[in-house]
């Protein structure tokens, strides 16, 4: 598309946004002033939909006239109202899909059955830089086999003078692990940069040298097109918080590819796992169930799923094909205008749109000093050590004229 640097332009694009009207289905968060501020953190935590409240109150109606009774008539297969939902959203089948726990908790069920270190074969590859807690939950994963980091874990960096991995790097650097790795995880877009890593194209070298391959899909849920089932992906795991829309704390979600539904390795057990026509006997020996659901072991966080369905509810309506492409599009308007209007700031967010989703990390001179003039003169965006300042603007709620003011208050700070 050939954009324009006018905001008359960026108007013209609202009125013609067939998801324009979207914007009026969530809270949009205001000043002192009653006026919208600049909202571009939806990579951190998405903004309320409407609908939540309904949703919840309706399962708090339930708890007040029904107690336990809500659990036997609602309750107990509450989070089988996600399974189809979410199976679209990541691209696999319904068996392979559930919604529990957090995300870190949930890399850690997954690691212990898809991170088995042997003798021979015992490393994991992660990108450098990945989110913290996904360093912190694959160090004490491989310090939990008796193992070191130090020789354990590869962490892959660009080359020098780049900001991003290059894939034929990814592949080479897997084929040179060969038969000594394990596991491949990798945060997918990474949180940092925005890139987008090939999914397929990592997977598929992971499995040539007899690697398990899966991915922190954190910032990629609701907000990438995905193929888990088809691209071979063994293992991933994400949040709701974000680009979803669920809420702070919401419940995160698993993908487990079909071909390991009947497990029979190491994996951690609870109840809520076991086989659905014995679970209230309340046997000793654990039966699971074929399906990624047998890596559950509580039961569904009602309160906390409740916002979800909320939310998946205007994603359906939607779809992901319509929210991508007005993303590309309106993540394209704001690239475009930083580099027509602010020659100074870098963007290490690859160029090419398939290995970007909403995301642009923004080297700005001044960096946090600036980050906090926008902060105060109400844009939401986040910062991040040491140099970038993340701008993810959402399909849903955010509009074009939104990304032109934005830019034009950068300009405005950086001349002062």
């Amino acid at each position: 598309m050939t954009y324009k640097n006018s905001r008359i332009f960026a108007e013209t694009l609202d009125q013609d946004d067939p998801l324009g009207a979207y914007r009026e289905k969530f809270h949009y968060p205001k000043n002192k002033n009653d006026n919208d501020l600049i909202y571009f953190s939806g990579n951190s935590l998405g903004l309320q939909p409407k609908s939540v409240r309904t949703f919840v109150e309706n399962e708090l109606d339930v708890w007040e006239k029904k107690g336990l009774l809500g659990q036997h008539s609602r309750w107990k297969n509450f989070h089988e109202r996600l399974l189809e939902n979410t199976a679209r959203m990541v691209g696999g089948d319904s068996s392979e899909v559930v919604v529990m726990n957090a995300l870190t908790v949930n890399i850690h069920f997954l690691l212990i059955s898809f991170y088995q270190p042997t003798e021979t074969r015992k490393k994991i590859m992660i990108e450098n830089g990945a989110f913290p807690s996904d360093q912190y939950a694959i160090k004490s994963q491989i310090e939990f086999h008796g193992l070191s980091p130090l020789d354990t874990l590869i962490e892959l960096t660009p080359r020098e003078g780049e900001s991003i991995l290059r894939t034929e790097d990814i592949i080479l650097a897997i084929k040179d692990a060969n038969q000594e790795l394990a596991t491949v995880m990798f945060g997918n877009p990474n949180y940092y940069t925005g890139q987008v890593f090939d999914m397929q194209a990592i997977t598929n070298a992971g499995h040539d040298v007899g690697a398990f391959v899966g991915f922190d899909l954190a910032h990629g849920t609701g907000n990438l097109l995905m193929n888990l089932h088809d691209w071979d992906v063994d293992f991933a795991a994400w949040c709701s918080y974000k680009y979803l829309c669920a809420g702070p704390g919401a419940p995160g979600g698993i993908f487990i590819h079909k071909r390991h539904h009947d497990w029979t390795n190491h994996r951690f057990a609870g109840w809520w796992g076991q086989n659905k026509e014995t679970r209230f006997n309340m046997g000793p020996d654990f039966d699971p169930i074929k399906t990624a659901e047998g890596w559950q072991v509580s039961n569904a966080p009602v309160m906390g799923m409740a916002p979800l369905l909320a939310a998946m509810d205007i994603f359906d309506e939607v779809g992901m094909n319509a929210i991508r492409k007005k993303s590309e599009k309106l993540t394209g308007f704001l690239e475009y205008l930083v580099i027509k209007i602010l020659p100074e700031v870098t963007i290490i967010t690859p160029e090419n749109s398939t290995e970007r989703g909403c995301q642009l990390s923004l080297v700005v001179p001044g960096g946090k000093k600036i980050f906090d003039d926008l902060s105060n003169r109400g844009v939401v965006c986040d910062w991040r050590n040491p140099d970038v300042i993340r701008v993810a603007p959402h399909p849903l709620f955010n509009r074009y004229t939104e990304v032109y003011d934005f830019v034009i208050m950068l300009k405005k700070i950086l001349a002062e």
